[in-house]
């Protein structure tokens, strides 16, 4: 059983929340709440749970405040609950952290709690790169968290060479010479750099434009990277590639 607290500034948002947890996910008991960042703060403390449900915006501390305030590293599960737009869900997908966008929907209810069974610690990192992609609008961030076995890796993603689809993982070339193998599709990959100048040449292969050094036409066409791989082209990607080598 995960004994878990709901901290938001709105009581009708607690309750609803509430009552779907209690209804849909059985897993879960709810042992406080916290209307606002300072209640919040308190019943964790006091109550020390396994999961957190967290609203952003609160009057006086919003969760990021409540986060910094903790006395000791964060040694439990984040759903973070927000009404923030679509171009907040990519600042959660680089930070690799569980979100909800209000008003919540009972299917990714569900998932997100599956998915903090799994996790407890959350790395400080991830948090600040959080903050800074939701706070620093029409700026791209600048590093990418990774989840692997062991917990995360951050990464400099002007650094990422390309991306191979190795199954239900992906393995990242970085411009080190160093590659990384995460628990994440090639598609999800994607769906996070794809603002950022990759374009996804094949379905195996996600690449850094910045990184090409030649592109070599005909039937089976391919590009040439920086570290020396050479990657074919997918006759349905060729045009769509051809017309964002020109914009260059």
């Amino acid at each position: 059983m995960l004994r878990a607290i709901i901290i938001d500034d709105e009581p009708a948002c607690i309750s609803i929340l509430k009552l779907q947890i209690e209804k849909y996910c059985p897993q879960v008991s709810i042992v406080a709440e916290g209307l606002g960042g300072g209640e919040g703060l308190s019943a964790i403390r006091k109550h020390q749970p396994d999961l957190v449900f967290l609203d952003i915006e609160m009057p006086v501390m919003n969760g990021f405040q409540l986060l910094e305030n903790l006395d000791a590293d964060i040694n439990f599960s984040i759903v973070f609950t927000t009404a923030y737009n679509d171009f907040a869900v990519k600042a959660f997908k680089f930070s690799a952290l569980e979100y909800l966008l209000k008003p919540i929907d009972i299917d990714e209810l569900q998932k997100a709690v599956a998915k903090a069974e799994n996790k407890k610690n959350i790395e400080k990192q991830q948090i600040e790169l959080l903050r800074q992609s939701l706070y620093a609008p029409g700026r791209n961030p600048d590093r990418l968290a990774l989840p692997h076995a062991t917990g995360y890796i951050f990464v400099e993603i002007n650094k990422i060479v390309y991306c191979e689809s190795d199954s239900a993982y992906t393995k990242f070339y970085l411009s080190t010479g160093e590659k990384l193998l995460i628990t994440k599709t090639l598609g999800d990959v994607e769906e996070v750099l794809s603002l950022q100048n990759f374009f996804r040449i094949h379905k195996q292969f996600l690449v850094n434009m910045s990184y090409i050094t030649q592109y070599i036409k005909g039937e089976g066409g391919f590009v040439k990277m920086t570290n020396g791989a050479e990657l074919p082209i997918a006759r349905n990607r060729r045009e769509s590639f051809v017309s964002l080598l020109t914009r260059i």
